[in-house]
């Protein structure tokens, strides 16, 4: 059974999941690794979710601000033997639900081409490839996406 914790990146299970999710993106990103690392931290974020399976920690995500009516969908990850069961999709939601509660109107994010599920993800929960924004301008391996919550 699926269930969803809202919390921080203090939690020790979203931690650790981040940690996975480290090591596959270093594997993918290889020299890039660094690069994207740098943007990748989680003290400044005070918004994520745990995703359990029968209480085991299997996914995480987390939202933090972006400007004043978008936040930013960061460190999306499922352990690889949970995928393809509707974990990130519900995650996802949750973080989405979360943004809206809090005011936002929309989600944006930023993901890489060696990422192709969470591209097709994200293609399925309606968000739209945009030009890369901030520090992802001119970066050929980036894909940047945005989401409107609600109307204008």
């Amino acid at each position: 059974m699926l269930t969803l914790l809202k919390t921080t990146s203090a939690d020790a299970d979203f931690q650790e999941l981040v940690a996975l999710l480290d090591q596959d993106l270093a594997v993918r990103d290889g020299a890039d690794h660094g690069f994207y690392a740098q943007f990748n931290k989680i003290d400044m974020i005070g918004h994520a979710v745990v995703a359990y399976w029968n209480n085991q920690p299997v996914g995480c995500g987390a939202i933090k601000k972006y400007d004043e009516e978008a936040v930013e969908v960061k460190r999306m990850f499922v352990r690889p033997e949970f995928r393809g069961k509707g974990v990130a999709p519900a995650i996802l939601q949750e973080l989405e639900a979360w943004a809206k509660e809090l005011d936002y109107t929309a989600c944006v994010l930023e993901t890489g081409k060696k990422q192709p599920e969470a591209i097709r993800l994200y293609e399925k929960s309606q968000y739209a490839h945009t030009p890369n924004y901030g520090q992802y301008v001119g970066v050929e391996n980036s894909v940047c996406m945005r989401k409107e919550l609600r109307e204008k």
